[in-house]
């Protein structure tokens, strides 16, 4: 991700001040930023040693709408010249992002970002629970790795784990979450490391897990 772009945006423009979409359920056919995109890259782009504020890995910050916007790897409605749906396509190691030891997004991550570039690269969110937020019966395979997945496994996967901890399987979150650690980071309580860092998860999503630790930690 080395190339860079004119901003696309007008002198004076601040991206960041550009209206966010609330209050609405989430519509399965949108890709909303929020809610979709950001907790990927937070996961996979902007962890320490690459795209993070601290580090700026080519002059690249991707840890929030404005830098993303900013940095002119995203051309708003053509995925396929925006460079930051380049590199995660890329099959050569020496060109993909995230680049190894850490693995490649799935086709699903890869899509949801494709599907927001081509809808506009909106700074859109959505209500992810209408009411109450549903934790009975939490499973982990159709509740929980969802969750992990979209927000945890960028940092917590590969041979170099963020905390030497991982969280790609049934076995490896259910340990942490037995220990009581997997509900403390994510509800960022006092005296462990926040996680994900910078972008807490929802509360239903933070409720789901606590449920499907109380509940037995069914698979």
């Amino acid at each position: 991700m080395s190339c860079k772009h004119s901003p696309i945006y007008p002198a004076g423009y601040d991206p960041a001040n550009r209206p966010i979409s609330t209050g609405l359920p989430c519509n399965p056919d949108t890709a909303y930023f929020v809610n979709d995109v950001l907790p990927i890259l937070l996961s996979n782009c902007a962890m320490s040693g690459c795209h993070d504020a601290q580090t700026k890995a080519d002059g690249i910050q991707l840890n929030s709408y404005a830098s993303v916007m900013q940095s002119g790897e995203v051309k708003p409605g053509n995925p396929y010249d925006s460079d930051l749906y380049k590199v995660i396509v890329e099959t050569r190691n020496d060109k993909r992002m995230p680049p190894p030891p850490y693995p490649s997004l799935d086709a699903n991550k890869i899509d949801r970002i494709r599907k927001w570039i081509l809808q506009g690269a909106q700074h859109n969110s959505c209500l992810e629970a209408m009411g109450e937020c549903d934790t009975l019966g939490m499973t982990y395979n159709l509740d929980i790795a969802p969750i992990l997945t979209n927000n945890c496994t960028g940092c917590h996967s590969g041979s170099n784990p963020s905390g030497n901890l991982l969280l790609t399987n049934y076995n490896q979150a259910s340990a942490i979450a037995s220990s009581g650690l997997l509900q403390a980071v994510v509800s960022h309580s006092a005296g462990v490391a926040a996680m994900p860092p910078g972008n807490r998860l929802s509360d239903c999503n933070v409720n789901k897990i606590k449920a499907w630790a109380n509940q037995g930690r069914n698979q």
